[in-house]
This record gives structure tokens, sequence and C-alpha cells, in this order.
């Protein structure tokens, strides 16, 4: 018979005296229960603002469900207080249709704002890069002038552009609505902003490769700016959609857009206002759209708007 002695295996005590352990764990309670505290008086902190926020949305969003609720009313309802729905009716709608081309309206207005967009975009990529990249004598006195004429008001510039349109033989066209739109002072600053805080690295890099400012411009500086290009872009074509002043100066005499198409139901004999709510319901559709699918989009590019 053999024995073997084997070491018995002691678990590790902690030496911790009980005194200091116990005073630990009172200060990670006395931690948590402060976090706690913290967190909910932030939460009551915040109930004002969102209060706030909620009365703000519902101030905001009330005309827009206001527009459709009577856009949906029958004829005889059109001019009830009632604030909720109903009923239902359609006639609006095939009376807007059956009225005015509303379908080449949208047509024509989606074609005008997209094409001003791209414009404007594209003389903002050219302006901001000229401002970003190169150093000249009296730069900054231009760039001001330049911002400056987004400063003044429309009202001011509204009569001489009208002559010049005028005389141009424009008038009662689409051409005539975008020319004198097609330099966005705003879209030059903001994209003069981007392009500030670009790497110079890369712009280094370019010129080592033996590209020119040109090919550098749509080769390493548009790529980059895409996210900032988008959100930019989004925004030109909402503001070109919304449009309505200069639109109904020019076209006096025809109905393209659907900006001047829906002035038509409001008359000396009388404002057919279900008409009116259904055609800017219908004139809405393509914004709630884009918004729908680029969202992410729409909110940076007012994000962006507010940045310097």
């Amino acid at each position: 018979m053999s024995f073997s002695l084997v070491a018995p295996q002691h678990a590790e005590v902690d030496e911790t005296p009980f005194a200091a352990r116990r005073s630990r764990g009172s200060a990670r309670d006395s931690a948590t229960r402060a976090g706690a505290r913290s967190r909910s008086r932030r939460r009551i902190g915040s109930i004002p603002a969102y209060v706030i926020l909620t009365v703000l949305a519902i101030v905001s969003i009330f005309p827009i469900y206001w527009m459709f609720v009577t856009a949906f009313r029958p004829a005889d309802q059109m001019l009830s207080t009632n604030p909720l729905p109903g009923p239902f009716s359609l006639e609006n709608f095939e009376y807007v249709q059956q009225t005015i081309p509303i379908l080449g309206m949208l047509g024509n207005t989606f074609g005008m704002a997209l094409l001003l967009a791209v414009g404007q975009l594209l003389i903002a990529i050219l302006a901001a890069y000229g401002f970003a990249r190169w150093s000249f004598r009296g730069q900054k006195i231009l760039f001001l002038l330049f911002v400056g004429s987004w400063l003044v008001p429309f009202q001011v510039t509204m009569i001489p552009n009208y002559v010049l349109i005028s005389q141009l033989g424009l008038l009662n066209t689409i051409v005539g609505v975008m020319v004198p739109q097609l330099a966005a002072a705003f879209a030059v600053m903001l994209l003069r902003q981007h392009l500030e805080s670009f790497p110079r690295e890369l712009l280094d890099a370019a010129d080592m490769d033996g590209r020119g400012p040109w090919r550098t411009l749509w080769e390493v500086v548009v790529p980059n700016l895409r996210p900032a290009l988008a959100a930019l872009a989004i925004m030109l074509f909402i503001n070109a959609w919304n449009e309505y002043l200069w639109p109904s100066l020019i076209m006096q005499q025809s109905n393209d857009l659907i900006q001047v198409g829906i002035r038509g139901f409001l008359g000396a004999e009388g404002n057919n206002w279900g008409a009116v709510m259904a055609a800017s319901a219908m004139a809405c559709l393509p914004i709630f759209m884009i918004y729908l699918f680029l969202q992410r989009y729409v909110v940076d590019a007012f994000v962006r708007s507010g940045l310097k």
C-alpha cells in the first residue's frame, strides 16, 4: 500500500479588511444612486423642451393636415371647420384633372427644378473651387461681393431681372425662369467652406501625378465631396420646386408650371378652395417622396447649411 501526499489547494482569501470592502461597496452604491438621480433630473428637466418641440411640430404639421382634409372633402363641406377628416370624396382631384393638365405641369416643374439644381450645383462647384484653391489679388473682396449678392432681397433685383428677360425674349418660358437663378451664392459659400477644409495632401499628390486643375477637380475633389454635393443638390431642388414669386411673374400667360397653374383656381368669381387644396396636395407629393426615400440626405442638407 502506497500513500501519496498531495498538498491541499487553498482558495484565495481576500485579505482586504472587511471595513475597507464595505466602504468600497458603499461608494459604488452611492455612485450608482447618484447617477440614477442625475439621469432622472435630466429627464425631468428635458420635459419642457419636449413639450415645446411637440407644440411646434403640431403647429407646423397642422396646415399640411388641413390641406389634405380639405382636398378630400366634397364641395358642400369645403368650408367646414370640423378638424376631423371625412366625409371622403375625390371630386376635387377629378375637377383638377379635368380643368388643368396637372400631370404635365408636374413634369415641367420637375424638369425645371432638376435642371436648375444641376446648373446651380455645377456653377457652385467651379466658383467654390476657384475661391478655395487659388489666392489672387482681391480674392476676399470678390468673395464678399459674391456672398453679398445673396443678402440682397429678391425684390430689389426682381425688376432688373424681369427687364433683362423681357429684352432677351424669354418671357412665358421655362428658360426665363431658370436663367437669373443659375448662380446661387449660398451654394458657392457652402461648398467653399467644405473645400477650405479639404486635405491639401490630396491636391499635392494629384499635382505630382501630373493632373491639372481640371482633372484634379473632377477626379479627386468631387468624388470626395459626394455627401455634401448630394445634400446641397437636394436643397437646391426643393428651393427651385417651392419657388412661386419669380415663376408667377415670368409665366403670366403660360401655365406650364404647377406654381402658376394652382393660381388659376383663385379668381374674381370666387376661390375654389377644394381644387386649390387638391392641386397643392398633388404638388407636395414629389417633395414628400424625396423626403421619404432620401431622408438622411435631406436632414444632412439642412444640418450642413448651418455649419461654418
